[in-house]
């Protein structure tokens, strides 16, 4: 095995660890972030996207890592977020947590693993035709945030970090 797998596997099991241990497994948890009752999901997503920002642009200014930054395409992420969330609305898991429910012995999660290859399947059969057409609409090109605002991503990163904090607390006060 290269150390790259092994980095993989090492990464795959301590998130599906984190995903049991923040209870984002759970069915309730699902339907709830989906009815925006219950904002669990939305917490340990929001912390991961801080977690992994700081991490990632930490390792980019050290200059041991390149940022590919891909194109924005609003074709192909309108569609593709549609698809996804008809997915997770339908059989109540995203498809880290179907894995993560069959990791757990939750049979359930089976469809969201058969979904998720016919899915790949599909759309590697119809990538050429998408190619053209559905993959060209809206390309903003390579766009981020800070390139936007045209400012160094650590102003963006402590002001998304405090709007994060705020929306914690105002789920807190709200009981979600």
């Amino acid at each position: 095995m290269t150390t790259q797998l092994i980095y993989g596997l090492v990464t795959g099991i301590l998130f599906g660890f984190f995903l049991q241990r923040g209870q984002v497994l759970r069915y309730d948890k699902q339907i709830g972030a989906l009815r925006l009752m219950d904002m669990t999901i939305f917490k340990f997503m929001l912390t991961a996207i801080l977690v992994g920002s700081v991490g990632i642009y930490l390792l980019k200014d050290l200059g041991l890592v390149k940022l590919s930054i891909k194109s924005t395409i609003l074709g192909g992420t309108i569609i593709g977020g549609l698809i996804f969330g008809l997915g997770w609305g339908l059989l109540g898991y995203c498809p880290g947590t179907s894995m993560g429910a069959v990791g757990e012995g939750r049979w359930d999660g089976i469809w969201g693993l058969l979904g998720m290859l016919a899915g790949a399947a599909i759309y590697a059969e119809a990538y050429p035709l998408m190619k053209r057409t559905v993959l060209t609409w809206g390309d903003l090109g390579k766009i981020t945030v800070p390139g936007i605002l045209g400012i160094s991503h650590w102003i963006v990163i402590p002001l998304f970090m405090l709007a994060v904090v705020g929306l914690f607390f105002w789920f807190e006060k709200k009981k979600l």
